[in-house]
């Protein structure tokens, strides 16, 4: 048994010193962790009517608010690069007493921020959404300070023990930990539902939250990390990370008005309205955490090492790489959310009396909405981590601010002067994130000297149109299925339906993509003859060969 846990503990700890073999990993967790999200979604939709989730989605808004502003502005645009240069420069000592005097600053941080927020809760959900009526308000205020409490003061030390572990090229644990966050939320729904009503989930969301760190503790630990209750605004790298992550922290917080206001005007539709724009966000969410994020976070450590060494050729090399793998992977996602936009919300989320068929409607529309955009909301993660490796976060937040601007005017045009439903509000966001990602590959491009224009432009352009045709692919095989050979009123006949039509669809998309020689398709072999390369527990590795596979394509 003792041999069993050192060989498992060995397993979770291991480096993965390439950004395939990062981000395989990374993909795997997140498709878990995207997985049991949506089973939660589904348990939920299940339990409740759309207007007693939207209040319970809304009371996310000030916790989720805090979060971003005091870890994501620092996780992956300042506090991973100057870690990692750190141990890179100085050893693991200093750059693990850098990390627990950033923690501990983030703490104060998090105190200060949250008294007033907890003291004007009521009257703070009240501007938030202002459609609410009296009760859902309270409702609302008690949820939020019970998640501000006992939720952000947790993640804000896991996602720090993230950024040390994902500094180390250790990108399992971390993976790992919002798949144990959903599993506290969903232990809550099925046992507490009964007892507590809509406050099971909130306390689930407290129970993950608390799993999230205590899973990455004993990795960190075993990676030499004490931590220290040293206090000081004056130590260098701090100072460093304070600097980069102001500009990204001013972003954050310009978009988190973008978000806000989605939220103040899809609660003026309704609380069952902000359901509907949660659970559609949550769906498209799917592809672009399992491959945009994921790849793009197994990428910044390997272009801030090629960064350090001014090695600007291998930068480009491995951006490009990734770019293309991550354009290659969701196209066909979000072809698939386009045209089966209905079948997929009734397999996700049911067709219960409480979550009606307007409803499904609804969800589905916004959820197309939101697709069209899915390959630039991928790509933003990546190309923004392109600045971050070259310690430029102003760049990224300039252009997010714009962006946000965009999406904030033409929502309320699109809901407040031409009264269109809660789709409406996908689509400004799909137009806001095109624009984003457009304009900040365009900058990239220029700050490091400009990219090879074959190399950039014709493998992505082979995959959009191969996307085009497998969208048809798709099409053709649901209409003429649907209702003349299935009864799709039933859910086994749904399913046969769907996962025929995504078969042909892929089908289409991997043949054009082979004949048109797009390298991706040698990579994703290459992946899959990795998972079959597991025996015994241990993972042979072959990722480069996969790699310089990759880049003699390139």
């Amino acid at each position: 048994m003792v041999k069993l846990f050192k060989n498992t503990f060995t397993i979770l700890t291991r480096q993965q010193n390439n950004i395939l073999s990062a981000a395989s990993v990374i993909m795997t967790a997140v498709a878990l962790s995207r997985i049991l999200g949506l089973i939660r979604d589904r348990l939920l939709a299940a339990r409740f009517t759309p207007n007693e989730l939207g209040v319970y989605y809304a009371a996310f808004r000030l916790p989720n608010m805090i979060f971003e502003l005091l870890v994501m502005g620092a996780l992956a645009t300042a506090f991973i690069p100057v870690f990692t240069t750190y141990v890179d420069t100085k050893g693991k000592e200093e750059a693990f007493k850098m990390a627990a005097i950033v923690i501990n600053i983030g703490l104060i941080l998090f105190g200060v921020l949250s008294i007033p927020i907890l003291v004007f809760t009521k009257e703070v959900s009240f501007l938030l959404a202002p459609g609410f009526s009296q009760s859902q308000i309270e409702l609302m205020a008690a949820f939020t300070r019970i998640m501000i409490l006992a939720q952000v003061f947790p993640l804000i030390i896991g996602n720090f023990l993230t950024g040390i572990l994902q500094s180390y090229r250790n990108f399992l644990i971390p993976s790992l930990a919002p798949v144990v966050y959903n599993l506290g939320i969903i232990i809550a729904i099925i046992f507490l539902t009964p007892m507590l009503g809509l406050y099971a989930p909130v306390l689930g969301v407290v129970l993950g939250a608390i799993l999230f760190v205590l899973i990455q503790i004993p990795a960190v630990v075993s990676f030499g990390y004490r931590h220290r209750w040293n206090i000081t605004f004056s130590h260098p790298g701090a100072r460093d990370i304070g600097k980069l992550m102001l500009p990204r922290a001013l972003g954050l917080a310009v978009s988190q008005i973008d978000t806000t206001i989605d939220l103040v005007l899809s609660s003026l539709l309704g609380a069952g309205a902000v359901t509907v724009f949660n659970f559609a966000q949550h769906l498209q969410q799917v592809p672009i955490g399992l491959f945009g994020a994921s790849i793009a976070q197994a990428t910044l450590p390997t272009l801030s090492s090629y960064y350090a060494q001014k090695n600007f050729d291998e930068y480009k090399k491995i951006f490009l790489s990734s770019f293309h793998q991550v354009l290659f992977l969701v196209i066909p996602l979000s072809i698939i959310l386009i045209v089966l936009r209905i079948p997929m919300v009734r397999l996700v989320f049911g067709a219960s009396n409480l979550f009606d068929w307007n409803s499904t409607v609804l969800t589905g529309r916004t959820l197309a909405y939101f697709s069209i955009s899915l390959f630039a909301q991928a790509q933003v993660h990546l190309i923004a981590r392109g600045f971050f490796a070259l310690h430029d976060s102003k760049t990224p937040v300039v252009v997010g601010a714009i962006s946000v601007v965009i999406n904030t005017l033409l929502s309320l045009l699109l809901i407040l002067f031409y009264h269109f439903d809660v789709w409406s509000l996908a689509l400004s966001a799909s137009v806001a994130s095109i624009f984003n990602a457009v304009t900040l590959l365009y900058l990239l491009d220029r700050k490091i000297g400009h990219f090879n224009r074959y190399h950039l432009l014709v493998p992505g352009l082979k995959i959009l149109l191969s996307g085009a045709v497998a969208g048809a692919g798709l099409y053709i095989p649901i209409k003429l299925l649907d209702q003349l050979v299935f009864d799709t009123t039933r859910t086994i006949n749904l399913i046969i339906l769907t996962g025929i039509s995504t078969i042909v669809g892929l089908s289409v998309y991997l043949f054009l993509a082979w004949f048109l020689e797009v390298p991706q398709v040698i990579i994703l072999s290459k992946l899959f003859r990795r998972v079959k390369s597991i025996r015994q527990g241990v993972l042979i590795d072959t990722t480069q060969e996969v790699v310089n596979t990759n880049q003699t394509q390139i």
